[in-house]
């Protein structure tokens, strides 16, 4: 049976329509400080899709990129007055030995947004060719209106939309756009900060049009699977969308799967309030697979709130695990049942905890989980 998962633009469950290589985009970090829990369950979310989908006899391709230029970047660096791609260089390091440390597997890519200006600059012209985008006032934006379907990857109401873009630094008052929604493609430097050559001056890309540069760059024109933290759902993945299939006239995404919000005592994490609990911490308390157990027994669409007392209970779970010998298949396959359920871990954690209490060895069911028993 196929992986069945979630889709946040059809809302409701649908199964992934595999081929032999299903292709998978997960929006990565901007790396100007260290990548904290939230992020990284994430990032596990899609590790354990992998798992399965390798476990099914699928090959895949997942890609993460990095978002090494943007307004939080620049300005970090400036703060700490070192260039920026040293500063990303340092971050990507502590954020990819905590991604080991945590037994997450290798990502087939990691494309830095530096690293596509090329693609940038063309799907920027494709985007003028198609009617949907303008340059005023040094920059250039995508016209929401140019394309009929926006607002359908979030379901959201423009009174909502317009909320979130202010949130996120769209700058709905920005007397050159002809709507408030429209969004920056490209945006002219100041003048301690890098810029590349375009007809229409010096400057540097906005943040949606890099990811569909690199997606489409990486992946083709239709993804399988793409996703991100639920709060990526606007503006991000439904900007990404728009300026994508209005260049391509193709779906540009098949599933989309958006990840819940972590907090801690039940405030939302954010690297704005300090409120962080780190990968890193948590290894240096206990093993990787004790961590993984604590994340995974939450349901990746439910937001949820860190306690401490999560690791010390999944230690304890861990260890009543590991004092079964042997492996019992009929394990492996109820995890597998479990997985196929919109990522149920929750229930295949409970389905390995049934086994054990029955005796029963868990070996191969854990290790799909990523667990180490």
């Amino acid at each position: 049976m196929p992986v069945t998962l979630y889709d946040s633009r059809r809302k409701g469950l649908f199964p992934i329509e595999a081929t032999p290589k299903v292709s998978l985009y997960s929006c990565g970090i901007t790396p100007y400080d260290s990548a904290h829990l939230g992020h990284a369950f994430v990032y596990l979310v899609f590790d354990v899709l992998v798992r399965r989908l390798r476990d099914q006899g699928l090959e895949t391709r997942l890609v993460r990129n990095v978002t090494d230029v943007d307004d939080d970047m620049l300005r970090k660096a400036r703060s700490l007055n070192v260039h920026y791609l040293d500063l990303a260089a340092e971050q990507m390091g502590v954020f990819n030995t905590a991604m080991r440390s945590l037994g997450l597997l290798d990502v087939d890519a990691e494309p830095r947004a530096t690293s596509a200006i090329p693609e940038i600059l063309s799907l920027i012209e494709g985007a003028f060719d198609a009617g949907a985008a303008y340059s005023a006032g040094g920059a250039v934006y995508f016209e929401v209106s140019r394309f009929a379907d926006f607002g359908d990857v979030s379901g959201y109401r423009r009174a909502r939309m317009l909320e979130l873009a202010a949130e996120h630094g769209g700058n709905i008052d920005d007397p050159h756009k002809r709507d408030p929604l429209d969004f920056v493609l490209w945006q002219p430097s100041l003048s301690d900060e890098p810029a590349w050559e375009s007809r229409w001056g010096p400057g540097r890309p906005g943040w949606h049009i890099e990811c569909s540069a690199l997606a489409l760059r990486e992946l083709g024109e239709t993804l399988d699977v793409h996703g991100g933290g639920r709060d990526l759902i606007f503006p991000h993945h439904e900007c990404e969308t728009a300026q994508s299939e209005s260049v391509t006239k193709q779906p540009f995404v098949r599933h989309w799967l958006h990840v819940g919000l972590v907090g801690l005592d039940g405030v939302k994490m954010s690297k704005s309030l300090g409120n962080l609990v780190f990968v890193e911490d948590l290894i240096e308390r206990s093993e990787a697979s004790a961590v993984r157990l604590a994340l995974l027994g939450q349901h990746y669409r439910q937001d949820w709130s860190w306690r401490d007392a999560m690791l010390d209970t999944a230690v304890a779970r861990l260890a009543t695990w590991r004092r079964v010998d042997g492996d019992d298949e009929r394990v492996l396959e109820a995890v597998r049942r479990h997985l196929d359920n919109d990522l149920d871990t929750p229930g295949a954690l409970s389905a390995i905890d049934d086994a054990v209490s029955q005796g029963r060895g868990v070996r191969s069911g854990a290790a799909l989980l990523g667990i180490d028993v």
